[in-house]
């Protein structure tokens, strides 16, 4: 058995620090010219279905080593259907074991969504009736801003992803929610919204990132949600044009869609502690998230990250700088590298699947809820 370790592809990242018969020591890279990390996607070659242990052993220096207690590796053998195995953490060090049949396996923190399915699913949405497509800008790396639009109403709503690119279930995200809005089927609830509202859709604001397999940063090691105050051609070209575009419509309805590494548990983050902040808007958006843990159990309101202090909210964040900017109702959404823990998947954990569903929920709620806006 001769084993091989390689992640020189889209999304990759992990470098050998030693292979010993049938224990490989890894360790992930670093965004570049950042001390972020913790995203890794890699291959593993030669085990032949001989069992072989995989020791991640700078992961306790991870950016958010919080994040592993609990944490299932995922695992595939054919790139497609990805399952949770078991995954232990002690002193620093992130281990599993694979006991798969097969020459071939890949191991990554999530479900990965590489730059080739982005194209794909660009290009098979853009092609639908009533779509409209728009190259925003471009990134540091040269890679093109992708936005898509649907609806024809007077109510601007702005949905963007993957401003960390390490969180791909965000973009598993975005695939359900264009899907749900460009299928040809009759759906009243649809069909009300796309009446009431023009919905832009940026489904992947970091594509430098995504490709070099980082966690949180772009090409020039930044981390583009601190940069809407100001956002800038040399640092956050990303974030300049996107805002550039929502300048231009007006932004009535913003959610911004991330994943954390912590919490085992999907959950809204508000904009309570912006200067401008009333109450009236407040309570637009917690009755939005009451009606979400409602439509699903893949949403809850217990858990989350707390409430900003009136008035000190960080405008360098997406969702205060639009709430702020805009008077917009605007949220972040965050689901979890682990899982769901009120309504738990012991075979796959939070997963690409659900990841689309709870964006169709979010749109369907969003949809009752449009009047009020």
């Amino acid at each position: 058995m001769t084993l091989s370790i390689d992640a020189a592809f889209d999304g990759g990242n992990i470098d050998v620090v030693a292979i010993r018969g049938d224990t490989v020591d890894l360790a992930i890279r670093h965004d570049r010219y950042s001390a972020f990390y913790q995203w890794f996607f890699f291959r593993l070659a030669g085990a032949e279905g001989a069992a072989t242990r995989l020791r991640i052993v700078n992961a306790g220096g991870a950016a958010f080593p919080g994040g592993w207690p609990g944490y299932r590796v995922r695992a595939s053998t054919d790139r497609s259907t990805w399952r949770t195995i078991p995954t232990r953490y002690a002193d620093g060090v992130l281990s599993f074991d694979w006991h798969g049949g097969g020459d071939l396996a890949w191991f990554a923190t999530f479900a990965p969504y590489p730059m080739e399915r982005h194209h794909a699913m660009v290009a098979r949405i853009a092609a639908r009736p009533g779509v409209g497509y728009r190259a925003l800008g471009r990134s540091l790396d040269g890679q093109v801003i992708d936005a898509l639009r649907v609806g024809s109403g007077r109510k601007p709503v702005w949905l963007t992803a993957r401003q960390h690119p390490g969180e791909p279930m965000t973009e598993w995200w975005m695939e359900g929610a264009l899907d749900w809005l460009t299928a040809q089927a009759p759906d009243a609830r649809r069909d009300a919204l796309l009446a009431a509202t023009t919905i832009h859709l940026v489904p992947n604001m970091n594509p430098d990132g995504t490709r070099r397999g980082h966690l949180r940063t772009n090409a020039a090691g930044v981390n583009l949600n601190r940069e809407w105050h100001a956002p800038s051609p040399e640092r956050s070209p990303e974030v300049l044009c996107v805002r550039d575009a929502m300048d231009a419509t007006g932004v009535a309805f913003a959610m911004d869609v991330h994943g954390d590494e912590a919490i085992p548990a999907c959950f809204l983050v508000g904009f309570e502690g912006v200067p401008g902040f009333s109450k009236a808007r407040g309570a637009l958006f917690t009755g939005y998230a009451r009606r979400l843990a409602a439509h699903t159990a893949d949403f809850q309101t217990e858990r989350g990250y707390g409430l900003a202090a009136p008035g000190k909210a960080n405008l360098s964040i997406a969702t205060n700088q639009l709430a702020e900017r805009y008077g917009a109702v605007a949220m972040t959404l965050e689901m979890p590298f682990k899982d769901h823990d009120p309504n738990p998947d012991a075979l796959t954990g939070w997963s690409p699947e659900r990841s689309k569903a709870l964006a169709v929920s979010c749109l369907e709620v969003l949809a009752e809820t449009v009047d009020a806006l």
